[in-house]
C-alpha cells in the first residue's frame, strides 16, 4: 500500500513566510498611524467646547501636544457650526515608503461627534 504524500513544500513554507513578514511589517507601520487618527478624533471633540475658531484650534493643540499628534494641527482644521453646536472637521494624509519607488497612500479624515 503506497501512500502519496499530503502536505506543504519547503518552498511553499518559504513563500508563506514571506508573505505573512510582509504583512506583518506593513501592519506595524499602519498601527501607528490609526493610534493617531484616534487621537485626532478625540482632540476635535475636546475642541468642541471651545466657542471661537481661535479657542477652538488653541484647544485642539494643547490636545495634540499632550497626545503628540504630528500630522495635522489646528490651523488645518475646519470649524463650523450647525446650529447652535460646534464641529470640527478634518483630513490629512500620510505616506509609508515600502520599497524603492512604492509608497502605501493612507487618507484620514473625520468630523468630532
Amino acid at each position: 500500500m503506497k501512500h502519496k504524500q499530503r502536505g506543504i513544500s519547503f518552498i511553499g513554507i518559504l513563500f508563506v513566510g514571506v508573505v505573512v513578514a510582509c504583512a506583518f511589517v506593513l501592519g506595524a507601520q499602519v498601527l501607528p498611524t490609526l493610534i493617531e487618527f484616534q487621537a485626532i478624533t478625540k482632540a476635535a471633540t475636546k475642541a468642541t467646547a471651545g466657542t471661537t475658531v481661535p479657542e477652538v484650534r488653541a484647544i485642539f493643540d494643547k490636545a495634540g501636544q499632550i497626545d503628540d499628534i504630528h500630522s495635522i494641527s489646528g490651523k488645518d482644521l475646519d470649524v463650523t457650526k450647525e446650529g447652535d453646536k460646534t464641529v470640527v472637521a478634518f483630513a490629512y494624509t500620510r505616506e509609508i515608503h515600502m520599497a524603492g519607488p512604492a509608497y502605501l497612500l493612507l487618507k484620514y479624515n473625520g468630523r468630532s461627534k
